[in-house]
């Protein structure tokens, strides 16, 4: 019986997990990896960041997850807010390069994106 619940709870957290990472993407991510596909330093930047998410979740040893990208997603902005951070109050300049914080949850997005693609056939 315990192994039912601890599905149901994993689903539910999987769910919770990709509409915290789909309310990320909309408010940072789609705008910001356009740009950053059109900027060289942006998209280094990134994926330096990207880079760093996945070493601090082991994302070299075992595969990223929806549920472990939100957590730290979560994390590094309650962190943020804690530390004096405020989130931008209007558009970001994605171009003029965004600050340590956004950067690193652009990271998450772009990862998000990795994760949820179909592994390729060949």
């Amino acid at each position: 019986m315990t192994a039912l619940f601890n599905g149901v709870s994993a689903r539910r957290a999987t769910r919770s997990a990709r509409s915290a990472l789909a309310d990320l993407n909309a408010s940072v991510g789609a705008a910001g990896l356009a740009v950053a596909a059109l900027h060289p330093r942006l998209l280094a930047s990134v994926d330096q960041h990207a880079a760093a998410v996945r070493d601090s979740l082991l994302g070299d040893r075992r595969p990223l997850t929806a549920v472990a990208l939100a957590g730290y997603a979560e994390g590094v902005r309650d962190a943020a807010l804690q530390h004096g951070w405020q989130p931008p109050a209007g558009p970001v300049d994605w171009a003029a390069g965004p600050d340590w914080v956004l950067t690193r949850l652009l990271a998450v997005c772009a990862l998000a994106r990795a994760t949820e693609r179909p592994a390729a056939r060949g």
